[in-house]
C-alpha cells in the first residue's frame, strides 16, 4: 500500500516537468517554424531601427530568423544539459554574442562569419551525435566563438543606430538568447542527456543530423 501511494506520488510529481517540458518544445518548435519560413522569404540585412521600441522588437526576434543562428542557439542549450556545471557554457555563450555585437559596433573587422557560424553549426550537430558526452573545454570554446560571430552578424542590421535604441536591441537579444539557450537545456535535461552513464540518448542523434545536414547547407551557400 505504501509503495503504490509512493509510485503514485512521484507519477504526480513528474506531470508538471512533463507539461513544462512539452512547452518549451512547443515554444522552440514554432522558433523552428518561424525562421524556416523567415530564411524561406527572406528578410532584410539591415533594419531601419529608428526608436527603442523597434530596438527591443528587433533584438528579440533576430536571434531566431537566421535558421543557423538559431540551430546553433538550440545545440549549445542542449549540449550544456550534459554538465552540471552547464550554465555556465549558456551563459559564456550569451556573454560572448553581446562582445560580438561590441566589436560589430567599434567597426573592427571579424572576417568569415557566416562560414564560422555554419562550421559551429556542424560542430555542434556533429558533437550530438557522437555516442558520448562531449569535453567539457572544447564545448565551452566552441560555444564562445559561436557566440561571438553570432552577435557580430546580428550587429550589422543595427550599424547607424542611435545609443538608446542600441541598447534596447542588446537588451532584446540578450533576452531572446537566454530564454532559448536556458529552454534547450532544460529539455536536454529533462530527456536524460546529463545521465550518470555519460552516454547521450540514441534519440538526440536525429536533431543532431538535422543540425549537420543544415550547417552545411548554409555553409555551402556562404562559400558560393
Amino acid at each position: 500500500m505504501f509503495k503504490t501511494q509512493l509510485s503514485q506520488s512521484q507519477a504526480w510529481g513528474e506531470l508538471p516537468t512533463l507539461n513544462l517540458m512539452h512547452r518549451h518544445i512547443g515554444a522552440i518548435a514554432v522558433l523552428i517554424l518561424i525562421s524556416l519560413l523567415s530564411s524561406l522569404s527572406g528578410t532584410p540585412d539591415r533594419h531601419t531601427i529608428s526608436n527603442c521600441w523597434e530596438g527591443l522588437l528587433w533584438g528579440l526576434a533576430d536571434p531566431v530568423i537566421g535558421l543557423d543562428c538559431l540551430i546553433g542557439i538550440i545545440a549549445i542549450g542542449l549540449l550544456s544539459s550534459v554538465f552540471v556545471r552547464g550554465a555556465a557554457i549558456a551563459g559564456s555563450f550569451v556573454l560572448a554574442a553581446i562582445l560580438g555585437i561590441v566589436i560589430h559596433l567599434l567597426q573592427l573587422n571579424l572576417p568569415g562569419t557566416e562560414i564560422a557560424i555554419a562550421i559551429s553549426t556542424i560542430v555542434f550537430g556533429t558533437m550530438l551525435m557522437m555516442p558520448n558526452q562531449p569535453n567539457f573545454i572544447v564545448l565551452a570554446l566552441v560555444g564562445v566563438s559561436a557566440g561571438l560571430f553570432q552577435g557580430y552578424a546580428d550587429a550589422e542590421s543595427i550599424i547607424g543606430a542611435g545609443m538608446m535604441p542600441l541598447i534596447a536591441y542588446i537588451l532584446g537579444i540578450t533576452l531572446t538568447l537566454f530564454a532559448v539557450v536556458m529552454s534547450a537545456r532544460e529539455i536536454g535535461g529533462a530527456i536524460g542527456m546529463g545521465e550518470i552513464n555519460r552516454i547521450l540518448p540514441s534519440k538526440i542523434s536525429i536533431a543532431g543530423f538535422a543540425f549537420c545536414a543544415i550547417g552545411i547547407v548554409f555553409l555551402r551557400n556562404s562559400i558560393i
